[in-house]
């Protein structure tokens, strides 16, 4: 069986479109195109919508054009259906429900959040079962498959590590995507005392930022950058291996933006390995939102019947912008 599908990711600040084809029980991603709306000040819904809007045709278009492929060829649409800032989903949501009706393809609603784990899982060779660290602007969690269905096992009690270190960069006028401007700085900073909290297998991040915030005119940039990173990514490697040690798992998937933070990936390699276990991460390229993870987890949602709609049933499709991995 052969499958070809185009993947529309736009829950952020991102729409991306890829083109991944699935054959002999593997995937091919042929394409993968980004137009990323990333503002000084932070992302602003209304704004991040023009932006999308004005760059899905081209996006779309550039996407088959390097897959080699056109419309005739796709054999299905896949879109992020949720969960996402309710806006940015509904322009991707309404690319692919035209494209389908055009074309007459079949529409498949996909989890962004499950997209991310599938692709970094496939593409890092993860073979058997896993617990994966799921990390991003939205998005902090612990999770593991059980009875054939994603189960959070821990997350944030407030905000999500990346939402944290981009709020902590806005205000410290380093600009915005954060991550990378901290993890920079991060490199020639020391450690100085800031909150920690894990409870359980949860975490939070709300008070490591403020009380960091609070101290930027005792402390230089440069040291708070890296005890946040420390903190924050010690929390998340204590979890993880609370997680593993539950589950008597021996294989840990990092993914998500965050995921190419390289302290965060040390952290995890040495817990792991001391661990007897296995990390394995995401590449780079395909970290953060982009469309072939949507097409990877498209392909899958269609084998599987989950969340595949007719053409009769496409006008009446709607984004999910509050949806969970574990519903």
């Amino acid at each position: 069986m052969q499958i070809k599908c185009l993947g529309i990711e736009s829950t952020a600040h991102t729409f991306g479109a890829g083109v991944v084809i699935f054959e002999g029980n593997k995937f091919e991603i042929l394409s993968s195109q980004r137009a990323c709306f990333f503002p000084k000040k932070g992302i602003t819904p209304s704004l991040a919508t023009v932006h999308h809007a004005e760059k899905a045709p081209k996006t779309i278009k550039y996407a088959l054009t390097k897959a080699g492929t056109g419309m005739n060829d796709i054999d299905i649409i896949a879109f992020s259906i949720g969960p996402g800032l309710a806006p940015c989903l509904v322009v991707g949501a309404t690319a692919a429900k035209i494209l389908a009706l055009k074309h007459k393809k079949p529409l498949v609603g996909v989890n962004h959040c499950v997209a991310h784990i599938e692709i970094a899982k496939d593409l890092a060779g993860c073979k058997s079962d896993f617990v994966a660290v799921f990390v991003s602007g939205g998005n902090s969690q612990i999770l593991s498959k059980v009875d054939g269905k994603y189960m959070i096992f821990g997350e944030t009690q407030d905000v999500a590590v990346g939402n944290a270190i981009d709020k902590f960069a806005r205000r410290s006028d380093l600009g915005f995507p954060g991550g990378p401007i901290v993890e920079k700085l991060a490199k020639k900073g020391k450690y100085i005392d800031l909150p920690y909290s894990v409870k359980g297998c949860d975490f939070s991040f709300a008070g490591i930022e403020t009380h960091a915030e609070r101290l930027l005119k005792k402390h230089s940039i440069k040291d708070l950058c890296f005890s946040m990173q420390e903190v924050m990514f010690s929390a998340i490697c204590e979890s993880a291996e609370r997680v593993l040690g539950h589950l008597k798992l021996k294989n840990l998937v990092l993914c998500g933006g965050v995921a190419r933070n390289k302290t965060l990936q040390e952290k995890l390699r040495i817990m792991t390995k001391e661990r007897g276990a296995k990390l394995f991460c995401v590449p780079d390229e395909f970290a953060g939102d982009n469309g072939a993870m949507i097409a990877v987890a498209g392909i899958k949602n269609y084998l599987d019947k989950i969340n595949c709609f007719s053409q009769k049933d496409i006008p009446k499709v709607s984004v999910i912008a509050k949806m969970r991995i574990d519903e």
